[in-house]
């Protein structure tokens, strides 16, 4: 008869190889779901580990096998829609490829915290870092950093001679752009966001090249932080320009950077009287979750961040184990959602 294991302690792999009847080799390449085992002996192997509550001791498999099976994320800015919706997206992906997340979030990046971060993680025993660095002095700082493991940048610009993922925010811009010229504007009118940020560097671009190439004027940019509250005050700034020269030769047409910035410009114009999109088209960036309910409804670029999340987790994974080539740098494509608040241009003469 097989003896049970003594229940004051906890069960170990011995004791269900006992019970099992099959070798301690075997049940670890049950644990580790090697094909070279029969479904007779899974199942019994399975119904023990099951009947004694066995769980396999992580720390001594990474031991054993120099995996801990964790990869190390350090996020900056946070409480910002685009960054937030990243790292989820990051570790939603990590999850589906079977592997545990421990992640730093940095409100601002300097060399001491950022290294201060890289040695937490390490402390942590992570394979690979993904390193979200959407700030210039950011990726300066991950350029000095002597790192212990590979790093992937994400929405770190491909400045940097290290591995990458981004959303094609350039392009982004550009649709949103030539979608509005489309529509009979003359020009588009831009509230940029934060100049230390690549994002924001970059849909400046895309809206600036697609208004050149299209023959059209380059007005002046206005620039926000992000915030609802700083969109407003461009909102304002504009409105004032829409009614000084209202029609064909005035400001008919708005792309601001952040859909959350869009909120606050389409309240500013709101309490000018000026009316989305009879009087002036306005589009955001990021498709929030709320853009489909503003007044009007948002027309804004989508950003797939599970997408972001998945391409950047398989880039560090190959880079891990050994499979990449290069420093590769990846580009994810986002997609025009339209709605209501760009609507073809009016023309003057029918009011």
């Amino acid at each position: 008869m097989t003896q049970l294991p003594d229940v004051s302690r906890a069960p170990t792999m011995a004791d269900v190889a006992r019970l099992a009847g099959v070798s301690h080799q075997t049940v670890s390449r049950v644990l580790s779901g090697h094909p070279n085992v029969s479904a007779r002996t899974r199942s019994a192997v399975t119904e023990v580990v099951e009947q004694l509550g066995y769980r396999r001791n992580s720390a001594a498999r990474a031991l054993a096998t120099r995996r801990t099976h964790t990869l190390g994320v350090i996020a900056v800015n946070t409480t910002l829609h685009g960054p937030a919706s990243t790292l989820a997206g990051v570790q939603q992906a990590a999850q589906e490829r079977g592997y545990l997340t421990s992640a730093v979030t940095l409100r601002t990046v300097t060399d001491a915290s950022l290294d201060e971060a890289m040695r937490h993680l390490s402390v942590w025993g992570v394979e690979g870092v993904i390193a979200i660095t959407p700030q210039r002095d950011a990726v300066r700082a991950l350029a000095a950093l002597d790192a212990p493991c590979p790093v992937v940048t994400v929405e770190g610009g491909h400045t940097l001679d290290l591995p990458g993922v981004s959303v094609d925010q350039h392009l982004g811009a550009r649709m949103v752009t030539e979608h509005l010229l489309a529509a009979g504007h003359s020009t588009v009118w831009h509230v940029a966001g934060p100049a230390d940020w690549l994002e924001s560097e970059a849909r400046t671009a895309g809206w600036e090249c697609a208004l050149r190439e299209a023959g059209a004027e380059v007005p002046p940019l206005l620039r926000g932080d992000w915030s609802p509250l700083s969109g407003y005050h461009a909102g304002q700034q504009l409105a004032g320009r829409a009614l000084a020269s209202p029609g064909s030769g005035g400001l008919t047409a708005v792309f601001v950077a952040n859909d959350q910035m869009a909120l606050g410009v389409l309240r500013a114009f709101r309490e000018a009287g000026l009316r989305t999109p009879a009087d002036v088209a306005v589009a955001g960036f990021d498709d929030i979750p709320e853009a489909e309910f503003f007044p009007p409804p948002l027309t804004t670029v989508r950003q797939d961040f599970g997408s972001l999340g998945r391409s950047s987790i398989g880039l560090l994974l190959d880079h891990i184990e050994g499979t990449a080539t290069e420093a590769a740098h990846l580009t994810v494509a986002p997609e025009l959602i339209v709605r209501t608040s760009t609507g073809r241009r009016r023309d003057p003469t029918e009011d």
